[in-house]
C-alpha cells in the first residue's frame, strides 16, 4: 500500500495547510478549517475522494451525543486498519465518541486542525492526545469495496445527523 503515489500527495497537500487558523466548518486554505473539513479538502485535492458537501454540525456535537456520526461518515470513504501508514487517518475519542481526526505522517506524528492552534504538526504521544482511544482508517484500496452509509447503519443520513 505504501507505494500508492496518492499517499505522498496527501502529505504534500496537508503540509500546504499548515498554519491555517482553526475555524469551525470553514474549508479555505490559509483562512480556516476544522479537523473534518481539513480531511475533506486534503483528500479531495490529492485525488483520493470525491468532493464532499458537509452540512452544518454544531461545534460541540460530540459532547452531547454518543452516536458515532464522524465514524459513520468516515467509513463511507475509508476502511479501518490496525496500524496506520503515512497518509492514513487517525480518529481520536473526545467527548462521548470518536470526533477528532488527523492525517498520519509517520505515526505517532500527524497533521491536524486543532481548535487552539489551527493546522499544525502534532504528536499523538504528547498531552491532550496521549492515552486517548484512537482508531485508524485508510482511504486507499477501497475503491471497489467501499462501504455505504446503509452498509454501516441502515437508513442513516450520516453527516446531517450531527445536528441531532
Amino acid at each position: 500500500m505504501t507505494d500508492d503515489p496518492r499517499r505522498k500527495a496527501v502529505i504534500a497537500e496537508a503540509e500546504t495547510w499548515l498554519g491555517t487558523p482553526y475555524h469551525h466548518m470553514a474549508r479555505v486554505k490559509g483562512v480556516g478549517c476544522d479537523c473534518l473539513t481539513l480531511l475533506a479538502a486534503v483528500y479531495y485535492s490529492a485525488g483520493v475522494i470525491p468532493a464532499i458537501d458537509i452540512p452544518y454540525y454544531p461545534p460541540d456535537w460530540h459532547l452531547h451525543r454518543a452516536a458515532e456520526r464522524y465514524l459513520e461518515g468516515l467509513l463511507c470513504y475509508a476502511h479501518e486498519v490496525e496500524a496506520p501508514e503515512f497518509g492514513d487517518v487517525a480518529l481520536f475519542k473526545f467527548g462521548r465518541c470518536f470526533s477528532h481526526s488527523a492525517i498520519v505522517t509517520d505515526w505517532p506524528l500527524m497533521i491536524h486542525a486543532w481548535n487552539a492552534g489551527g493546522v499544525l504538526r502534532g504528536d499523538a504521544s504528547q498531552p491532550m492526545l496521549a492515552g486517548r482511544p484512537v482508531r485508524f482508517f485508510s482511504p486507499f484500496g477501497v475503491e471497489d469495496g467501499r462501504q455505504t452509509a446503509d452498509d454501516v447503519y441502515p437508513s442513516s443520513l450520516l453527516y446531517p445527523l450531527l445536528s441531532d
